[in-house]
């Protein structure tokens, strides 16, 4: 009772910061009276760079038909060659910009996408950035100083809390406590689209750390690069979420009204600052200036393709009954469940929904049981490590009845497709030979980079790329997570592609991740074998209980494999010959995350839902 009468006090205090009707149209009166108009390109249309990417589109377009659409994919493993991309393209656009995107933090690399967009905003190019409230741009004045930076370029925030972009910590925890399932519902999904010919989806933000670029702590990530009808789709769904009523612009938002009226009398609050760019910022962004040259870089993880399919779900997955309404779940889990020999995933949390589980058990009971290769991420390597704790907690029903295969990425890779810490030297890093790629279990994926080393051991890495190959012919990457969370909370989306070679490449890039220098294999516990079953049994016992699983031996431990059994399952009989025992949780000090690991282990599966 205490607890509910604080946050009632505290949304009290915040209907305090309420405007009134008169005072957001005299805002946004204030906006449109001082929006810069003035269109800086002299041409018959936009201007924007010429770009082989655009032409590439462009010829997509004019070569399809509705019975053969033509679409072009590049995969974008590397973090740098992701920013490249994003940047040239908003260089290149000459009607519009879509960006839908959950993380948008004015580090480097958001402050030059941000300045790229404005850029693109004044030559006459229709841009419109739709950002999650929670990690999106969210302080008042930010929005406020971008409301009117030009009549081209529209910013709005999702579902924002309060009629505020931005929310204090009081206000969040009582959220939590008035506002459970506003404060979960978020847009989680990723879009680039450029002038509804080409587009980038997948798992990256827009933060340093999805790039390459932070100095502490990145993601091993990815996203695909298309040009192709199918980009009609993403407009559509786009301009679902861009007309929710969930959706606010600026002068919608409470404090960022009190903002605006500020400025009426102190103009200077509106001028956006000015941030020097560094020598990688000017080298970067002079390269995205150059089509060609972005396209000769690229050009080798090009692929040509027929149709290709994309599901997302729309804002009204926030209403009543979200699973009638989870589109991207629906679909994997359809596409899931078709499979005949092989499932290669990856996800960055390992902790499957209740969809997830019925369908990986469909697989398990067909009359050959299905493969599946699970790529996720270590308690060293991830960044959440609650979500790690109830993965650490199902790993027996993971590899016995699901029949997963498990590789943990380590927090410092050797041979990942990663570039971090190398600021200039990456511009010449494609000089190095295009080889085939042979992936770990025999497969081929031709233009695949040759992995570079993460030189610097104290840059550590993790993973959030989620992907998957189905039966080595049906590709899937986007930004769900098969987890509870993105069935049931936020709103994602995916780019679904049935072609070989670009499964095999996909495939390849995988598999490399799960080597055994940038991965551990989770596998049983060795055990004497009189003791093998009474482990088993009580470790199942204890995994069933809501709380106390507090069983001190779980079922499954991780392995270090010697380099040449990288191929080798763990019920594979060679398996020991080849597999060192590192502990549950290899390089991480027995502190507070491994204390908090097997606190929420024994006591938070309640939490499922939402990690």
């Amino acid at each position: 009772m205490n607890k509910l009468f604080l946050a009632i006090l505290i949304l009290c205090i915040s209907a305090c910061a309420t405007v009134s009707q008169k005072q957001r149209v005299a805002a946004q009166q204030f906006v449109t009276s001082n929006q810069n108009q003035k269109v800086e390109c002299v041409a018959d249309f936009p201007c924007g760079i010429e770009s082989p990417f655009q032409a590439q589109a462009q010829e997509n377009f004019a070569q399809s038909s509705p019975n053969r659409p033509k679409h072009s994919l590049i995969l974008l493993d590397q973090g740098q060659d992701a920013l490249l991309l994003r940047l040239h393209m908003i260089e290149s656009a000459k009607q519009s910009i879509e960006l839908q995107m959950y993380v948008f933090d004015l580090d480097e690399s958001g402050t030059l996408v941000l300045d790229a967009l404005i850029r693109a905003a004044k030559r006459g190019v229709k841009v419109r950035v739709l950002l999650d409230q929670l990690y999106g741009l969210n302080r008042p004045e930010v929005q406020a100083k971008l409301a009117i930076i030009h009549k081209n370029f529209e910013l709005k925030l999702y579902s924002p809390l309060f009629d505020q972009a931005e929310i204090s910590k009081p206000e969040f925890f009582a959220s939590i406590i008035l506002h459970y399932q506003s404060l979960n519902q978020r847009m989680h999904t990723k879009l680039l689209l450029v002038d509804n010919q080409m587009a980038i989806v997948g798992g990256r933000n827009i933060q340093d750390r999805y790039f390459d670029w932070d100095p502490e702590f990145n993601y091993r990530d990815r996203d695909v690069w298309v040009a192709g009808s199918i980009t009609q789709a993403m407009q559509e769904n786009f301009n679902a979420f861009w007309q929710s009523e969930r959706t606010y612009s600026a002068t919608q938002l409470n404090d960022v009204v009190l903002q605006l009226e500020q400025a009426e009398y102190d103009p200077e609050l509106l001028e956006l600052p000015r941030h020097p760019y560094t020598e990688r910022m000017h080298v970067i962004q002079q390269m995205s200036e150059d089509g060609s040259k972005v396209w000769t870089e690229l050009l080798p993880y090009l692929n040509q393709v027929g149709a290709v399919s994309f599901y997302a779900d729309l804002p009204e997955k926030h209403q009543d009954e979200p699973n009638k309404r989870s589109l991207a779940s629906n679909a994997i889990y359809e596409i899931i469940t078709k499979a005949e020999n092989t499932v290669i995933m990856q996800t960055p949390y390992l902790v499957m929904s209740r969809k997830a589980r019925q369908a990986f058990r469909q697989l398990q009971k067909k009359p050959n049981p299905v493969r599946v290769w699970v790529s996720s991420n270590s308690l060293a390597a991830t960044d959440a490590f609650p979500a790690y704790a109830l993965s650490h907690k199902y790993k027996r029903l993971y590899l016995r009845e699901l029949g997963f295969r498990i590789y943990e990425f380590k927090p410092f890779p050797q041979s990942a497709y990663m570039r971090v810490g190398q600021d200039m030297g990456w511009l010449n890093y494609h000089a190095m030979p295009i080889a085939e790629s042979k992936g770990l279990y025999g497969l081929t994926g031709s233009g695949t980079k040759a992995p570079v080393p993460l030189t610097e051991q104290g840059v550590r890495a993790g993973m959030h790329a989620k992907s998957m190959v189905i039966d080595g012919t049906t590709s899937v990457i986007g930004s769900h997570n098969f987890d509870p969370r993105s069935d049931d909370y936020n709103t994602e989306s995916m780019l679904v592609v049935n072609d070989q070679l670009f499964s095999n490449m996909l495939s390849a890039s995988i598999r490399n991740d799960m080597r055994p220098d940038n991965s551990w294999v989770i596998a049983p516990r060795e055990s004497m074998p009189a003791l093998a079953d009474f482990n088993y049994n009580m470790g199942k016992m204890s995994e069933k209980l809501p709380i106390f699983d507090i069983w001190p031996w779980p079922y499954a431990t991780s392995y270090q494999l010697k380099p040449e059994c990288a191929a080798i399952a763990y019920d594979d009989p060679a398996f020991i010959a080849c597999a060192e025992p590192v502990g549950d949780f290899p390089q991480v000090n027995m502190g507070l995350k491994g204390i908090y690991t097997r606190i929420i282990t024994a006591f938070g599966a309640g939490f499922e839902p939402i990690l």
